[in-house]
């Protein structure tokens, strides 16, 4: 088999053979018997899909000629160039990946070695991603993963993997209970009562509680350009649940979770299809968890939106004003513009 790229070629000491052979008017058929082999070995042997043994040298030496040293020297450099020429091969295929990353963004966060040069880049990468090439990446390395995204484009789809790689990877280090999904169910009133303290105050509980449940809540800062909210997929007997944090208000800090929540209650991890009606249910879940539906269509219809109005409606929910607000701008009751001054603003170290 010769393999050739930019700077290598592999040729086989099959070719070597071959020649030989039709120097001296052998056949295949004839060499075959000479060697002891079948015609279907010789022919593997000849286009080099066999390695050539030492048995098989010293037989060529006294058959063909040459010594028993100089074809496993062919079949030494065959076989290291074959290598060569592969990962080469490899190599050209993957820069035209490397440029669909933000290499510097993961980089500058941490989750790979800063360099400049492209091929250590990309060997980085394939680190990172604990693959032998970039081009094997796909959605199965991570499998349904159920994400709330604003748009996609190439470009965001290896962000989206990059991201959920590094939640994976972080939540090898989270010990989960088994999956309990009843447990969770239960512990969601606990779960919301947090809406109303600092990040510094409920975070490690949140995890806590939630490792319980058997889910790994991994907190990752927003990659730009990825429309990435959070992800939850199920990875090595946990649920994983990743949330962006940097800079985001607790309104959305808190819908994005339940969110998730919603998909692991409803068991759309364990989907390989992907549908709208899935999103929209975990969107219903989420806003029906923070708010009382009745009660806020109540509030929607016999107040004047003021911030006094919000404040007292976010204190009978026992919930942060932010997400009232958050919720009125979602269903344009309010502009986006209005109001965010009641908004908290979370910052959770990742």
């Amino acid at each position: 088999m010769l393999e050739s790229s930019r700077n290598y070629v592999a040729i086989p000491p099959g070719m070597t053979i071959k020649e030989l052979l039709q120097d001296r008017g052998i056949s295949q058929k004839e060499f075959a018997v000479r060697i002891g082999a079948s015609e279907k070995h010789v022919s593997k042997l000849i286009n080099g899909e066999v390695h050539l043994t030492m048995d098989m040298a010293r037989k060529l030496e006294t058959v063909l000629g040459p010594s028993t040293q100089f074809w496993c020297n062919l079949e030494s450099l065959y076989r290291e160039n074959l290598a060569l020429a592969s990962e080469e091969n490899a190599l050209d295929a993957d820069k035209n990946i490397l440029n669909m990353f933000s290499y510097n963004e993961i980089a500058n966060l941490g989750w790979v070695e800063k360099t400049n040069n492209k091929t250590q880049r990309i060997y980085n990468l394939r680190k990172f991603f604990e693959v032998a090439q970039l081009s094997f990446l796909n959605e199965q390395l991570i499998p349904n993963v159920i994400y709330r995204k604003l748009s996609l484009t190439n470009s965001s789809d290896y962000k989206l993997l990059a991201w959920c790689q590094k939640a994976k990877l972080d939540a090898r280090n989270i010990y989960t209970n088994k999956i309990n999904i009843s447990l969770l169910k239960r512990k969601l009133p606990d779960i919301r009562y947090l809406c109303n303290l600092t990040p510094s105050e409920f975070c490690d509980t949140l995890v806590s509680i939630l490792a319980e449940c058997g889910i790994a809540l991994v907190f990752l800062p927003h990659l730009k350009g990825s429309f990435l909210h959070g992800a939850t997929f199920y990875d090595n007997h946990k649920i994983v649940v990743g949330l962006t944090v940097r800079g985001k208000d607790a309104d959305r800090f808190w819908f994005s979770l339940f969110h998730e929540l919603g998909h692991i209650i409803n068991e759309d991890y364990l989907h390989d299809e992907y549908y709208e009606d899935i999103e929209r249910n975990a969107d219903t879940f989420a806003r029906n968890l923070l708010i009382n539906e009745t009660d806020y269509q109540n509030f929607i219809l016999k107040n004047a939106i003021t911030e006094k109005s919000i404040i007292d409606f976010a204190n009978s929910q026992s919930i942060d004003q932010g997400i009232v607000v958050g919720r009125l701008q979602a269903d344009e009751i309010i502009p986006y513009s209005s109001y965010n001054y009641l908004k908290t603003k979370y910052e959770i170290n990742e």
